[in-house]
């Protein structure tokens, strides 16, 4: 028996344990409450926890339980939730005084299939505002004075620090895979459509997508499989079965995996350490990856993602901007002012280009198993920088709506963690996680 108090426990090794009777889920929700109450005042991941309610869930949990009822597979298990995620039963303010005390009446889908599942639905973590460009407060656990990343820096920050196994956050640039790179996590953004984005608020309906965060490959896609379903509501959204993510992470390949890296057009923005970590990895596995010179247009993508989201946005949240301007951040005001300057041109462009680069991505797959790429520029910025990180490395597979995953492998000069990022095709998450498997493997 594992002697790891309950909150320790990976949500994979909880959920075993509850369902076989070794644990309930009062212990291990209290056990995370115990821990926020402990540490929180410090790295300030919760914008709201009610714990008599999530103590009132997982006693649900337990009598379902005992009394031998059907269980799902996050049966007890706690899961933190961005603060722009729509729950009836706690308010919802996307990081921003704008919202404050907004209460919604309907839960999001993806909190219905949370508790379809069995979570327990531990509490609401900080957002950046409006889950874009201004810092929120939250601390990076591994070292209080550096960032957690953004925009889902709190449901990083929570899951990094132990108050819950699992968190969901969103991502429209890097805003999963950065903040799990600066916080040693496991972060997974399936591919766009797997899961459904009603009930959140939304920044920019063409790249708004949702990824998780947990301590292992298992947890990420024990998450993924849990929510991930077909919503009407959500145009994005595809009628299709999806892929088994939980296999994927269990399964072993049988022949091994053929990888590329691209040698991108922006690699100077690399740390010195990350440099040398990735030389050393890609000197690992040999002759099983191939260096690529990435195409010259790799660097226009930057700016088509801009584009595209600067512009949706300042058209998704014109009431905001528009009637309450003086409660916006002068972080987040230029560059509204900037996307008012887009025209619809310039849009359309972008939208073409966006396009191109998933066919591209589509054919590339045919010969490669996954991408190896950097998941952030080094190690968490310092709080007192002003941002939250530098997501280019995330923003090409993130506009083309590949799925991407993070892996706490490297750390840099001052013991900070750094990820390393694979990407896979569109639709092949099992393959990508099953890819992720053999990795960790083969790199032990």
């Amino acid at each position: 028996m594992s002697d790891l108090p309950p909150n320790g426990l990976s949500a994979t090794e909880a959920a075993q344990k509850i369902r076989e009777g070794w644990l309930t889920s009062v212990e291990l929700t209290k056990a995370c409450l115990d821990r926020i109450e402990q540490t929180d005042g410090q790295i300030k991941a919760w914008a709201h926890v009610d714990r008599d309610h999530a103590l009132a869930q997982a006693k649900e949990m337990d009598d379902i339980r005992m009394h031998g009822r059907a269980m799902g597979p996050l049966h007890g298990i706690p899961v933190g939730l961005k603060d722009i995620i729509d729950t009836k039963t706690l308010p919802t303010e996307c990081g921003t005084e704008i919202h404050k005390g907004r209460q919604p009446s309907v839960d999001a889908t993806i909190v219905n299939r949370l508790y379809e599942a069995g979570a327990v639905i531990l509490g609401k973590t900080v957002s950046t505002e409006l889950a874009f460009v201004h810092p929120a407060e939250t601390c990076n656990p591994h070292n209080p004075e550096h960032s957690p990343g953004g925009s889902s820096s709190g449901s990083a920050a929570a899951v990094a620090a132990f108050h819950t196994p699992l968190a969901i956050g969103t991502q429209t640039n890097g805003s999963v895979i950065r903040p799990a790179s600066y916080c040693d996590l496991y972060g997974f953004k399936p591919s766009r459509g797997v899961i459904s984005r009603t009930g959140l608020l939304q920044t920019s309906n063409s790249l708004d997508q949702v990824g998780v965060f947990g301590r292992t490959l298992e947890d990420v896609a024990l998450l993924s499989n849990a929510i991930g379903s077909y919503d009407p509501q959500d145009e994005k959204s595809f009628a299709r079965p999806r892929p088994d993510m939980f296999a994927g992470a269990q399964e072993k390949m049988e022949i091994e995996p053929d990888f590329a890296w691209f040698d991108l057009p922006f690699a100077d923005r690399l740390s010195q350490d990350s440099i040398e970590g990735f030389e050393e990895v890609l000197s690992t596995l040999s002759d099983r990856v191939t260096r690529i010179q990435a195409p010259e247009t790799f660097i226009g993508l930057l700016d088509t993602q801009r584009i595209i989201h600067e512009y949706e946005i300042n058209r998704q949240q014109a009431d905001v901007f528009e009637n309450h301007w003086d409660q916006i951040s002068n972080t987040l005001k230029p560059v509204i002012e900037r996307a008012r300057t887009i025209t619809k041109e310039e849009y359309e462009h972008a939208l073409d280009v966006m396009k191109q680069t998933q066919s591209f991505l589509a054919d590339f797959f045919l010969d490669y198993d996954a991408i190896i790429t950097p998941s952030s520029t080094g190690e968490a910025p310092l709080l007192s920088s002003g941002n939250t990180g530098d997501p280019a490395f995330c923003t090409i597979w993130t506009l083309a709506g590949a799925p991407c995953v993070t892996i706490p492998l490297l750390a840099g000069s001052n013991n900070l963690p750094i990820g390393l990022q694979l990407v896979g095709g569109y639709e092949e998450d099992n393959r990508l996680l099953r890819t992720a498997n053999w990795l960790l493997t083969k790199l032990d």
